[in-house]
């Protein structure tokens, strides 16, 4: 009976990080959304790519970082580079070699983005989480996947 009780204990822990994650998402969307027009998917994707060596990754190493497939951020990009925060280098043999870059408006983008983003986390209660305790339940949930 014991085992039982672990296995829904688990499966409720797991719904329940789920619901906060979507929660904490949720939060950070409405509020890039408001204020600078930028979803938290957007976002992502800028910070994925200022990371980057020279803010500049293919579309294949950017859907790696945030768990899109490569089309998806191809889709999610393309807003971007038409308010000059991405631009596309092509290559000229291959389009899947192709890289995104930030562009200065996009790392000013960003930068709003970060203080906002900032803003919403020290609105949360979440003084008793520890980054090294997190940092270590998401490692062991990474090794057995």
């Amino acid at each position: 009976m014991n085992t039982l009780n672990d296995a829904e204990a688990r499966k409720n822990l797991a719904f329940e990080l789920l619901d906060a994650a979507g929660y904490l998402e949720r939060r950070l969307d409405r509020a890039l959304s408001t204020i600078r027009g930028l979803s938290f998917s957007e976002y992502r994707l800028l910070r994925s790519l200022a990371a980057q060596p020279e803010a500049r990754a293919m579309r294949v190493e950017l859907a790696q970082s945030v768990g899109l497939t490569p089309s998806a951020v191809t889709r999610a990009l393309k807003p971007l580079e038409k308010l000059c925060y991405v631009e596309t280098l092509k290559s000229d043999r291959d389009a899947r070699r192709s890289l995104a870059c930030l562009t200065d408006s996009g790392r000013e983008l960003l930068s709003d983005a970060e203080g906002i983003a900032r803003d919403v986390l020290q609105s949360l209660p979440i003084e008793t989480l520890s980054s090294a305790g997190l940092e270590g339940f998401l490692k062991s949930v990474g090794e057995r996947i």
